[in-house]
């Protein structure tokens, strides 16, 4: 049985920070175990790559939640990455690090250390932003945070500029000092190529002789000696195997797979692990539950005007798009289909921004919207508004289906849930009228695909959104961040409350979903709780 002094179980997003930081010493051992296989992949490096890896189970999970009324029974489709770097090499790559009051409400639910003030020097240590802003001497990290305006579709612009009719104010940098407001998108890419925290923290630290990478490696469960972790069984090709940790094992597994895994180690839920026969090692009720994410829909337009569409339709504009991007690493290829968007206060009484926007110069009106395939828009010109609420109050759970690590837990969202969800969908839905009803956009628009104009009443709104509406791929807080042991899954130091030696860090320990996507927090996460952990260890 070998013996290393931290097992880090996930090598996505935070996975992959947090092994490298753990081995940076030279003096412990770490060893990281990924069920995926490597992310040295064609369409996991090129940008637009990831509307190939969206329905590829060599690279994603594909898992589906149970059906939802609040989508009218739909199963929403819930991608996650199963590779490595995680779902950082199949996203979008959009980077947004979320609102200040964002992280100063969870330091209000009484996690000291995790206002804004405590994690802006985390973000910026992680974060490469080539120049980008005033920020950009402050920043020493390795993401690199790529600015993309310059190659933006022209029709961005007129989104931009009717939003300013709006009086929606304009900001040049969303991880900057202003980050409301209507802008473009940065991206986590480095010369045109998708840049992750495999490529950015992994890959150079596995010249380490003292750091050990097992791909295609099924953690089966936590061992524990009491109350203490003390290691973990696997599973690789045929073979079971025992790995013990002297200092700790730190679960970075994500949303899904870290509350999945706990609960099949016997950390969970007492009434559903003995309901499963698995034996209890640590009643915590919290282990699964609180799970939030965001829920958007899109408003597709006909264009007047040439959009992405009549670029990358025909074989012969894909042809040149890809011509453009080998040559040059540049053009439609090199970026995420989300160029525009926005932070907006729907009301200036706010405290915070409510309501977060998206503007792709595309349209996939042929393509089912929870099973899409992003690699060949419609064969006219057109184009999409999209938004969702940025602090949703809805909350899910996830749990185990049976003892079978390799059976999908069940994933329940319970999208809409509280009046404040629903309230916010209307609002959205209301303003994605107004903007495309604003100069210059307005001059663009041929007409309203969907909903279509006919549908104005609250209630065909609502339904309508039920009806479409899917997820954005931020889940967080089935692990949840707290003081509390009755209420929470680990302390603010992500010490998991009632164990010895096991920590979780990754997404699903946060309070709150941010405002915005979540990869860029998540490492930010990484970090600072590498840090916490290292401190602690002395």
């Amino acid at each position: 049985m070998d013996t290393f002094d931290y097992i880090v179980v996930g090598g996505g997003t935070a996975g992959c920070v947090v092994a490298e930081r753990l081995s940076a010493s030279g003096r412990d051992r770490v060893l990281l175990l990924e069920a995926g296989g490597s992310d040295r992949r064609f369409w996991v490096r090129v940008p637009i790559g990831y509307g190939r890896t969206f329905n590829n189970p060599a690279v994603n999970w594909m898992y589906e939640a149970e059906p939802d009324a609040a989508l009218a029974g739909v199963r929403s489709y819930w991608p996650r990455g199963k590779v490595l770097g995680g779902s950082g090499s199949i996203n979008a790559m959009v980077y947004a690090r979320g609102q200040p009051a964002d992280f100063d409400d969870w330091k209000a639910l009484g996690n000291d250390g995790w206002g804004w003030s405590d994690v802006l020097p985390h973000f910026r240590a992680i974060e490469d932003r080539g120049g980008i802003g005033p920020e950009a001497p402050l920043t020493s990290g390795r993401l690199r945070i790529t600015d993309v305006s310059t190659q933006a579709h022209p029709l961005v612009r007129a989104y931009i500029e009717a939003c300013a009719t709006l009086g929606f104010p304009f900001t040049p940098d969303f991880n900057g000092a202003q980050p409301e407001g209507v802008g473009i998108y940065q991206i986590n890419t480095r010369n045109g190529v998708r840049d992750s925290t495999a490529t950015a923290w992994l890959r150079p630290a596995l010249r380490r002789p003292n750091l050990q990478l097992l791909l295609d490696t099924q953690v089966l469960r936590i061992d524990f000696e009491g109350r203490r972790a003390v290691g973990v069984h696997y599973q690789r090709g045929n073979n079971t195997l025992v790995v013990r940790a002297g200092k700790a094992v730190v679960l970075c597994a994500g949303a899904v797979n870290s509350p999945q895994l706990l609960q099949l180690s016997g950390v969970g839920p007492a009434a559903l692990l003995q309901r499963m026969e698995i034996p209890v090692i640590h009643d915590a009720g919290a282990v699964g539950r609180n799970l939030q994410d965001h829920l958007a829909v899109n408003y597709y337009y006909r264009s007047r005007v040439p959009t992405l569409n009549n670029r990358l339709h025909p074989w012969w504009g894909k042809l040149a798009a890809g011509v453009q991007y080998a040559l040059t690493r540049r053009g439609p290829l090199s970026m995420s289909v989300n160029q525009g968007g926005a932070f907006l206060r729907s009301d200036p009484g706010l405290r915070a921004p409510d309501l977060q926007l998206y503007f792709n110069p595309a349209s996939y009106t042929h393509t089912r919207t929870r099973t899409r395939r992003l690699m060949n828009p419609d064969a006219f010109p057109g184009f999409l508004l999209s938004f969702n609420s940025c602090r949703p109050t809805s909350r899910g759970h996830i749990e185990i289906r049976s003892r079978d690590p390799r059976a999908a837990p069940a994933i329940h969202p319970n999208y809409l849930s509280t009046e404040q969800d629903r309230r916010d969908v209307l609002v959205g839905a209301r303003l994605m009228r107004r903007i495309a009803a604003a100069a210059p956009l307005a001059s663009v628009i041929d007409h309203e695909i969907a909903p279509g104009p006919a549908k104005t009443s609250d209630e065909e709104l609502l339904q309508d959104f039920r009806e479409r509406a899917g997820t954005v791929f931020h889940a967080v807080s089935t692990c949840i961040m707290g003081p509390s042991p009755r209420e929470a899954v680990v302390d603010p130091r992500l010490r998991v409350h009632g164990i010895e030696n096991l920590r979780v860090i990754d997404a699903s320990i946060f309070p709150t979903v941010t405002s915005g996507n979540t990869n860029g927090p998540t490492v930010m996460v990484a970090d600072k709780g590498a840090s916490m952990l290292l401190a602690d260890a002395g």
